[in-house]
């Protein structure tokens, strides 16, 4: 299958020390400058796993489960459908995703109101758009592989103290893509390719993604 490059949708963050951030900003070391007479620019970045756009890997909340660097190939890359859930006003239940047209495709993507509000802000929200765990359990009885949504995190709020949804895709094996900026992406299906960084036994990592239409 070709991929037209001229058609890729970025939907990744970029990284950097005053982005969004849930716990400890990025900071940025410089090594070597070649303004300092040395023979060119080096750089030292420490970020956490769940920096910008990223994936959590089973293993986040399974212990035993799966790590990044274990991850299949096969469910980082293929067909993706973006949902249009901008009206719902906070936890995305399995009828919000019914009506929004969840399809067959393997990788769901939850277009949600947080793109053009919480997401454009460097400070985390006390309130964002997220999935409910009956909406989780609908997205596994379905077959989804990988499951996205434009914010730090997909758990809904009213769910953070015991972590259902997430608790409930890692456990199916589900890999959760958060921090997908989707707010130029029209709803629709979609060909996604998430390459994740593979850092070896780590729970999750930054995954830049992209998407391309599926007529490309």
């Amino acid at each position: 299958m070709y991929l037209d490059p001229e058609k890729a949708i970025d939907i990744s963050l970029p990284i950097h020390p005053g982005m969004l951030h849930w716990g400890r900003r990025p900071e940025i070391e410089v090594v070597e400058s070649r303004s300092a007479g040395q023979p060119s620019n080096v750089s030292r970045w420490r970020i956490g796993a769940h920096t910008g756009t990223h994936i959590d890997a089973p293993g986040h909340f399974v212990d035993g489960g799966k790590t990044v660097d274990q991850v299949e190939s096969s469910a980082l890359m293929g067909p993706a459908r973006v949902l249009d859930l901008t009206g719902v006003p906070h936890a995305i239940t399995a009828a919000d995703l019914e009506r929004a047209g969840l399809g067959d495709e393997g990788r769901v993507l939850l277009k949600t109101s947080n793109s053009a509000t919480v997401l454009r802000s460097p400070w985390k929200s006390p309130h964002w758009v997220g999935l409910a765990p009956d909406g989780a359990a609908l997205l596994i009885e379905a077959g989804v592989r990988m499951a996205g949504i434009d914010y730090l995190s997909i758990e809904d709020t009213d769910h953070t103290t015991n972590w259902e949804t997430h608790q409930l895709l890692c456990e199916a094996g589900v890999l959760i893509l958060e921090v997908a900026d989707l707010l130029t992406v029209e709803p629709g299906r979609y060909w996604q390719l998430t390459q994740p960084i593979p850092l070896q036994g780590a729970e999750a990592a930054p995954a830049p993604t992209l998407l391309f239409p599926a007529d490309s």
